[in-house]
């Protein structure tokens, strides 16, 4: 089945979020949305979600599932506000309970705050599939970039989040706590041993050197052949050795903050403290 995939392109913090819809039919999901952050302001608003709404209601479209590849650590999801505009379970890896378990701990939460994954609709292993509508998607866990990402293939597309990017800007970080370039490099070479014809679709472009458009959408043949961190049978031992170079010069994503925090509780803000106003905690000299 070749499901019709419409792409919604997030130039704050270069996301893509999918609406991928069953192709004679109505069901839909809804991968990786974007809730927008003004950092500086400390405000939120809904501008690229309502992108979406717009979107899926205009075409009729039943949203089935709200899925996330995993916890993002450089833009806020939209899913809770999805979900109350459009209806939808809302699901991710089940090793999100070694990211609560984590960042739990580095946020200093408290018992209060649930690290079983409770938050979530659907916790999906390897292995498991759902339905969106008459199209199967099947979960394949790839972590790396996190212990908890998820590709989610569903007839000829797969949806990589992070753990990919188009072939001439490579592949994603590891440096994040639980990542491992080894564990990324296996979980890619999952994909790639997909057809070659399957169409891959990226979490984020940032627009290689050289080229002109963004871009978020490939093929399993293309990233074997010109990926240049792990095309043409890269072996493992030049992979890490690139991506554990090339992660120490990297800073921060911008939003990892106010990300971890909103993203671990399945999109929703923190709670309120008695005043009734909601923050994010700074760790200093934590991350």
């Amino acid at each position: 089945m070749t499901p019709d995939v419409t792409a919604f392109f997030d130039t704050a913090t270069n996301t893509v979020s999918y609406v991928v819809q069953e192709p004679n039919g109505t069901q839909c999901a809804i991968i990786d949305s974007v809730l927008d952050y003004d950092q500086a302001a400390g405000r939120t608003d809904t501008a690229s979600a309502d992108q979406i709404i717009a979107f899926v209601r205009e075409k009729g479209l039943s949203v089935a599932w709200i899925l996330e590849s995993h916890v993002h650590a450089d833009h806020l999801s939209a899913a809770p506000y999805l979900q109350v505009a459009l209806g939808g379970k809302i699901g991710i890896g089940d090793q999100i309970t070694v990211i609560q378990e984590t960042f739990g701990k580095i946020f200093n939460e408290g018992t209060q705050f649930q690290r079983d994954g409770s938050q979530f609709d659907g916790l999906f292993k390897d292995g498991d599939s759902l339905h969106i509508g008459q199209m199967r998607a099947d979960v394949m866990h790839t972590p790396g970039h996190t212990p908890a990402c998820l590709t989610y293939v569903i007839g000829d597309a797969a949806f990589v989040g992070d753990t990919l990017f188009m072939p001439d800007f490579g592949t994603a970080r590891c440096d994040f706590p639980g990542g491992s370039a080894d564990d990324l490099y296996n979980s890619i070479q999952r994909i790639l041993s997909l057809p070659d014809e399957t169409r891959i679709f990226v979490g984020h472009d940032y627009k290689a050197p050289g080229r002109d458009e963004f871009a978020w959408e490939t093929t399993v043949g293309e990233q074997k052949a010109l990926n240049v961190h792990v095309g043409a049978g890269k072996p493992l031992e030049d992979f890490v050795a690139m991506r554990t170079e090339r992660d120490a010069k990297l800073g921060m994503p911008r939003l990892i903050l106010p990300s971890l925090q909103t993203n671990m509780r399945a999109g929703n803000l923190p709670e309120p403290d008695d005043n009734g106003t909601r923050y994010f905690k700074v760790p200093i000299n934590t991350l």
